[in-house]
């Protein structure tokens, strides 16, 4: 061999070698490559590794779904309306009228923050203290002005207009003034001159009466009666306590039932709460006879008058039908009279 030909033998041999190394680096790196993306040995391309362009790509960060929630969020369970009426039972007066408020959605659903409210309970008389169950139980009045205070109200007055004594008299005898002072309110004496000749639309007989002004012109008016005996009307009860804010109340006595409808039509009651923790069963509406007076402990509360005053009837063994007033009171849309149809919240205690 010359010694050109051993030049070239020599260049030949490193050429080939330096291709051979060429190529087992590429198949190695190609190999790696491939397995970095899972895909089987037997698939291996001696040319480059190329993405499927069928196949996209993302770059967003996908965060995994945790294997035991739901991928969907479930829609919220409805939210249930409040009770037509709710009943507490066999607690202290102040309980029983916090229950029964809460269940019909809390005083905030009747008086709204600066809110000018008045109620009204049976302060008819100046005779007897709230044992008598002439007039209404002075906790149940204080609680109720210390809820409506604590839903925002501006101002809370509470009044009435005795037919038995005078009202200065009747506030302190009956032990109300006491608890409305101390649960932040005021007790406002109903003077004749500020009682309005007021036009009653909606009436049907009753057309106008003489209203006590405060009482129109009040944001909220909580009804707040007892559940007692009445020679006249059989009972006295939500829709026969407002004749307390008139003026000419011996001429409401004919066509009782259909006036105090009336009556309804121009003072709406936002809230009715009826006291029967003591109840007057006979000699109403003045009493004077612990021993016609039962101990119920019962408290009912409901926005709808005619409701309210149809289940208090029942306390008493009487049918809603059987009053003039609950019949008109229908019969005109202020409310429902049909207990079976109502939705009633029984809350007992003890």
């Amino acid at each position: 061999m010359t010694e050109l030909s051993r030049k070239n033998f020599l260049r030949f041999l490193a050429a080939s070698l330096s291709s051979l190394g060429s190529l087992y680096l590429a198949g190695c790196l190609n190999q790696d490559k491939l397995l970095s993306r899972s895909i089987s040995p037997d698939k291996i391309s001696p040319t480059p590794f190329l993405p499927d362009p069928t196949e996209p790509v993302s770059t967003a960060t996908v965060e995994p779904t945790p294997t035991n929630q739901p991928t969907e969020t479930p829609a919220p369970s409805p939210t249930l309306a409040p009770p037509d009426l709710a009943v507490a039972r066999n607690g202290k007066p102040e309980e029983m009228v916090r229950a029964a408020v809460k269940a019909l959605g809390g005083m905030g659903r009747f008086v709204k923050p600066g809110d000018q409210v008045i109620v009204k309970p049976n302060i008819c008389v100046a005779y007897h203290s709230y044992e008598y169950a002439a007039t209404t139980n002075p906790w149940v009045v204080g609680t109720v002005v210390k809820l409506a205070l604590e839903a925002g109200a501006k101002s809370v007055k509470v009044m009435d207009y005795p037919f038995a004594g005078t009202a200065k008299q009747a506030y302190q005898i009956s032990g109300i003034q006491a608890e409305v002072q101390k649960a932040g309110g005021k007790m406002v004496v109903m003077s004749g001159i500020k009682f309005v000749q007021t036009d009653i639309p909606g009436g049907k007989d009753l057309k106008s009466a003489r209203i006590f002004d405060d009482v129109l012109r009040a944001d909220v008016l909580i009804n707040v009666p007892i559940a007692k005996n009445h020679g006249l009307a059989l009972l006295t009860l939500a829709m026969k306590n407002l004749m307390g804010v008139i003026y000419d109340r011996p001429y409401m006595h004919a066509k009782l039932g259909q006036r105090l409808a009336d009556l309804s039509t121009r003072v709406r009651s936002h809230l009715v709460i009826v006291d029967a923790v003591r109840m007057l069963m006979a000699k109403g509406p003045s009493g004077g006879d612990l021993g016609d007076v039962k101990k119920a402990d019962t408290i009912i509360a409901s926005p709808d008058i005619v409701a309210a005053d149809s289940y208090a009837a029942t306390l008493f063994g009487y049918r809603p039908d059987q009053f003039g007033y609950i019949n008109k009171g229908a019969q005109m849309g202020l409310g429902t009279k049909d207990l079976n149809n109502m939705r009633i919240e029984v809350i007992p205690f003890g």
